[in-house]
């Protein structure tokens, strides 16, 4: 398969977020913000990306008896890592982020794609795979985050842009649903006129 047809799959033909409906968790809970959900979008970016790698590499010695648990094994420790470098680097994100760091590792993206590709294939593959998912996701979390910001605090990546309050809606958990299903619809709409 072609390198740069790999990575543009994870963003558009195979969005984790728009096409495959995954992460749902993550992506409902930390956009109440463009900033929050970019950095929620390039934690997940990163372990894709090295638990893909890895899961490449070790594929072969793993017996299929206990494939699942070693994957998890794997995506966990790179998870703990990221959290340990956030915690240190990036304090006030990793708190805004909170709960939402550890659950990286039950984040049906990285399983999916460690399941699917990273096992089946070869180690710059696997990483093009990671990254090209990550991506898709980082970007639509940015996207459903700045949408949320803009509509209910009037701001982007906390630049506020026009005084008072937005509809506040949009900062609570049915502004997401609400803005999610907009963009499902506008996704898919663009998406089926390239076919």
């Amino acid at each position: 398969m072609n390198k740069l047809a790999i990575v543009i799959k994870g963003i558009i033909q195979e969005n984790p977020t728009f096409v495959m409906m995954l992460g749902m968790c993550p992506l409902l809970g930390t956009t109440t913000s463009a900033l929050t959900g970019m950095g929620m979008g390039l934690a997940t970016l990163l372990v894709l990306i090295m638990s893909n790698i890895a899961i490449s590499l070790i594929k072969d010695m793993i017996p299929s008896t206990v494939r699942i648990p070693a994957y998890i094994v794997v995506i966990a420790s790179f998870v703990s890592i990221l959290q340990l470098l956030m915690e240190a680097f990036t304090p006030g994100l990793y708190q805004t982020l909170g709960v939402f760091i550890p659950l990286i590792v039950a984040n049906c993206i990285v399983f999916a794609r460690a399941e699917a590709f990273a096992s089946k294939n070869n180690v710059i593959d696997s990483a093009l795979d990671g990254f090209g998912m990550g991506i898709g996701f980082t970007l639509s979390l940015t996207l459903l985050g700045a949408i949320r910001e803009m509509l209910g605090n009037g701001s982007l990546f906390g630049w506020k842009f026009f005084a008072g309050d937005g509809v506040l809606i949009f900062v609570l958990a049915p502004g997401a649903f609400l803005a999610m299903a907009y963009l499902l619809v506008i996704f898919n709409k663009l998406t089926s006129k390239q076919k």
